[in-house]
């Protein structure tokens, strides 16, 4: 394990209580608290709300993160901090229209490299495209391999010890994660992802970890504090 701990908080507004105008609510309180706390990557994973709904509440997220991240930056200026990046799950569209500072491309997505042409080939597009991230899920060492020829910033390897959403899928174990983590794009752990064993997935290679639960149900702030001292 070498470097600093990438981390990044994939959100879930249905594990929150209430009527869906307060688990929205309380979904941008979130993630105001992983900027404030320095989190690398907020993934805006809302999968079932509708184009216009996902661009509407992306452009408060996007207000949101911003505003909570130069407060972080301001108060840890000395310390060569970095902002927080919001990604959109799935819709580069998305993503562009409300300025996000890239697109999570799922498995069954258009390749990454077909990202990057449309980008490379547009013009007077709303973000700077070479800043513009690209990050997918793998599930084996072959995708992660296909994802790095294909032009992704990082990736997604799930899981590693479980999905609560999907109980039947077999995890993937620390020994493929190890395997994955022999490619040269950072890779990021997901599945099951705990404070108990987030460290035994950065001594296997990876770059850092992601997960819902491991930020919706943890002050982030301690989060952050206890995995970058591992």
């Amino acid at each position: 394990m070498a470097g600093r701990c990438l981390l990044c908080y994939i959100t879930d507004r249905s594990q929150f209580g209430g009527d869906d105008r307060s688990r929205r609510r309380s979904l941008l309180a979130k993630i105001a608290e992983a900027a404030r706390a320095g989190i690398d990557y907020i993934q805006l994973r809302e999968r079932d709300l509708s184009a216009r709904e996902l661009e509407l509440f992306a452009r408060e997220a996007v207000v949101v993160v911003s505003e909570n991240a130069r407060e972080f930056a301001a108060e840890n200026a000395r310390k060569n901090s970095r902002s927080t990046r919001l990604l959109i799950n799935h819709r580069t569209d998305v993503a562009l229209a409300v300025r996000a500072d890239g697109v999570h491309l799922r498995s069954d997505d258009v390749a990454p490299h077909e990202v990057r042409s449309v980008l490379n080939a547009s013009v007077h597009l709303p973000v700077a495209t070479d800043r513009f991230l690209i990050a997918s899920s793998c599930h084996t060492y072959d995708d992660v391999i296909r994802a790095e020829s294909n032009g992704t910033d990082f990736v997604f390897f799930a899981p590693v010890f479980g999905k609560n959403s999907a109980p039947a899928m077999q995890p993937a174990g620390l020994s493929a994660l190890r395997e994955a983590c022999l490619a040269e794009i950072p890779v990021l752990a997901l599945g099951g992802v705990t404070m108990e064993n987030a460290g035994s997935c950065l001594n296997a290679g990876a770059a850092g970890v992601a997960g819902i639960r491991l930020f919706q149900e943890n002050k982030i702030e301690d989060v952050v504090r206890t995995l970058r001292t591992l």
